[in-house]
């Protein structure tokens, strides 16, 4: 899937945003129901440069976490469904604001080594030496990765109208 880049930001400029932030992404996904459902997570982004597809963004979560169930079941919420629509957006909490939204396809796998959930570890908390790292990466806890493939993603950054407000 060609990822299409809309906004004011750059293809590169975009890249960058995504590959210096330890911001969460936010998704959102339907439950089987068709309500609405948005969840944070922890995201890493994969690319071979900033002028090719795809791009990813990662996530790493317990197999049997609620947004496994969503992002896997079919309208009729009797089968698994290979890949699920969903929106996300990472920005930035504080001013001035900056950001990425955008839609995709999301796709859930197995994680039996649990190695995107280190790496997000790494990424997020600097290490796997925090209680929480350690109660994560028990060896009974099922782990999976989503992969978020963007469609389209649109790029703002309000720092020239708000420079300061910072």
């Amino acid at each position: 899937m060609t990822t299409t880049v809309r906004g004011t930001l750059t293809r590169e400029e975009l890249a960058d945003f995504l590959e210096e932030r330890d911001i969460p992404v936010r998704i959102a996904c339907r439950t089987p129901s068709g309500h609405l459902w948005m969840l944070s997570l922890w995201y890493r982004f994969l690319h071979a440069d900033e002028d090719s597809d795809p791009w990813l963004l990662e996530c790493s979560t317990a197999a049997d976490s609620t947004v496994v169930d969503y992002l896997t079941a079919t309208d009729d919420g009797s089968a698994t469904d290979p890949e699920a629509e969903v929106a996300f957006e990472i920005s930035t909490n504080r001013p001035p604001y900056r950001g990425v939204r955008g839609r995709g396809t999301a796709s859930v796998a197995p994680d039996p080594e649990k190695e995107t959930l280190r790496d997000l570890l790494e990424q997020y908390l600097g290490g796997t030496d925090s209680q929480l790292a350690r109660t994560l990466l028990r060896e009974e806890r099922d782990e999976v990765t989503i992969a978020i493939e963007p469609a389209v993603v649109y790029g703002w950054d309000y720092s020239d109208r708000m420079g300061d407000a910072e």
